[in-house]
C-alpha cells in the first residue's frame, strides 16, 4: 500500500475537495484522482462519496481514516528515527501531562540537554488517556500519566506524589487565614480538568451536582492567566504552583474544614529504556 496514496486520503478527507487538495500537495488534480482510485482498488470497498461541491467520507472510509491516521505517524516517525539515529547518540520521544511536566520535568530535560547535547529528545504535551494509546501504539517510548499501565512490554513506576493547592491571584486578600467549603462556593471557581480520575471526581463533589463552573480548561499551564489580577480560585498541583507563589503572582489559600487527596503520577517506558530513563529523570 503506497504512503503516497494513504497521505492524499488524508487530505482529502480533510479538505473534502479534490481541487483543494492537488493545491496542497503541489500535484495535478488528475494525480489525486488516480491515487484515491488506486487505494479504492487496493482496498476492495469505496472511500468517497460525491456531493453536489465536494465529497464526504464512506463508512467505511470513516473506519480506514484511523488505521491511515496511525500508519502515517508511524512510518514519519520511524523514518525520524532512523535519520536522528544516524547524528544522536539517543532518540527517546517522550510524552507527558502538562503539569508533570511543568511541575517535575521541565528542570530535568533542561539539565540533560547541557549535559548531553547528541541525545535528541522529542516531546509531547498531551491528556494522560491519549499518551497511554501512543506508548501501547509504539508511537512514544517514555509516557508520564496520572494513571498506570501493565503490559508485559512495558515498566511502569510510580513517579511522583504530589497534592493540590488552592491559589488565587497574589492581590486577592480574601481568606488569608483559611477558606472553608462554603465560602469556596460563593467564589468565582474555575475548573481545571486534571483527568486524574479520583482527585478530578473530588474537586466536583465539592460543589453541587450539575454545577456550571464559569470556566473549564484541560490544560493547567493556561488556566494561569485567568487567575492573574482576578479575584478566582482553582487547585493546582503543589510542585506546578510553587514557581508563581514565589515569584509572588499567586497566593496560597489555606484550607479550614477539608483537605485534598494525594496525587499519583506515573513513568511508563519501553524495558530496553531503563538506563537512560534513570539517568534523565532521576528514578
Amino acid at each position: 500500500m503506497d504512503i503516497e496514496s494513504i497521505k492524499t486520503f488524508m487530505v482529502l478527507a480533510h479538505t473534502k475537495n479534490y481541487t483543494r487538495t492537488a493545491n496542497q500537495l503541489f500535484v495535478a488534480q488528475s494525480t489525486v484522482t488516480n491515487r484515491i482510485h488506486e487505494l479504492e482498488k487496493e482496498l476492495g470497498f469505496q472511500l468517497f462519496i460525491r456531493t453536489n461541491r465536494s465529497v464526504e467520507l464512506t463508512p467505511k472510509g470513516e473506519q480506514f481514516k484511523l488505521y491511515a491516521e496511525k500508519l502515517i505517524d508511524l512510518t514519519d516517525t520511524a523514518l525520524a528515527e532512523i535519520s536522528a539515529s544516524q547524528k544522536y547518540d539517543h532518540y527517546l520521544r517522550i510524552g507527558c501531562a502538562d503539569s508533570i511536566y511543568e511541575g517535575h520535568l521541565a528542570g530535568l530535560i533542561l539539565k540533560h540537554r547541557k549535559s548531553h547535547p547528541k541525545d535528541f529528545l522529542k516531546i509531547s504535551i498531551g491528556l494522560t488517556d491519549h499518551l497511554l494509546e501512543q506508548i501501547q501504539n509504539d508511537m512514544l517510548d517514555v509516557v508520564f500519566t496520572y494513571l498506570p499501565l501493565k503490559k508485559n512490554s512495558l515498566n511502569c513506576r510510580q513517579y511522583k506524589q504530589d497534592t493540590l493547592v488552592l491559589v488565587t491571584d497574589i492581590q486577592n486578600e480574601k481568606y488569608k487565614k483559611g477558606i472553608t467549603v462554603e465560602k469556596l462556593l460563593e467564589e468565582k471557581y474555575l475548573m481545571c480538568n486534571f483527568a486524574l480520575q479520583d482527585v478530578g471526581q473530588y474537586i466536583r463533589k465539592l460543589f453541587p451536582k450539575y454545577h456550571q463552573f464559569e470556566l473549564e480548561i484541560d490544560d493547567c499551564m493556561k488556566i494561569v492567566p485567568y487567575l492573574l489580577h482576578q479575584d478566582n480560585y482553582t487547585f493546582l498541583p503543589k510542585d506546578m504552583a510553587e514557581p508563581y507563589i514565589k515569584e509572588k503572582r499567586l497566593r496560597r489559600v489555606p484550607l479550614k474544614d477539608f483537605n485534598t487527596p494525594v496525587i499519583n503520577s506515573y513513568i511508563i517506558y519501553k524495558k530496553s529504556l531503563e538506563k537512560i530513563c534513570e539517568e534523565i529523570f532521576k528514578i
